[in-house]
């Protein structure tokens, strides 16, 4: 009788199980896009200044990461030299020559501008050098569509 009880709570429990997983909404669905990477161990992809919704961003207020550099609305193919690296706080405060072309799209010349970076962790960045404006990772899924494709 024992062993035919437990076996009764095993397998409803096993049923329970299934079918929590079955009815998991698709927005705890497992992140696939990049890790954390490249020059600065940023997670890959769009960045708003913070206080600005991820939902519908102004152009001056996107930042996009692809592990190379930082680039803006109006730059891209942008490559972060580090000149020199130190730890600040939890994270890491980065000296770098960043260089990009000058246009969003379209032939344009390449730019070198430096830059003081600081990141604290891979969602996070702020660049000092340009007012101090902080930035935080937008998840593909709360972007507009204009972006999804682009982060």
């Amino acid at each position: 009788m024992y062993q035919t009880s437990v076996r009764h709570v095993l397998a409803s429990f096993a049923l329970l199980t299934g079918a929590a997983l079955v009815a998991t909404p698709t927005s705890a669905d497992p992140d696939r896009t990049p890790p954390p990477g490249g020059v600065y161990k940023l997670k890959p992809g769009i960045f708003v200044a913070q206080g600005v919704s991820c939902g519908n961003p102004p152009n001056v207020a996107i930042r996009r990461y692809d592990g190379k550099g930082i680039s803006s609305a109006h730059s891209r193919a942008c490559i972060a030299r580090i000149l020199s690296k130190r730890r600040s706080g939890y994270g890491s405060l980065y000296r770098v020559s960043q260089s990009c072309i000058d246009a969003g799209a379209g032939p344009a010349k390449r730019v070198v501008e430096r830059q003081t970076i600081d990141i604290p962790d891979a969602l996070n960045f702020t660049i000092r050098s340009q007012g101090n404006t902080t930035y935080r990772y937008c998840p593909i899924r709360e972007l507009p569509a204009r972006l999804r494709a682009a982060g």
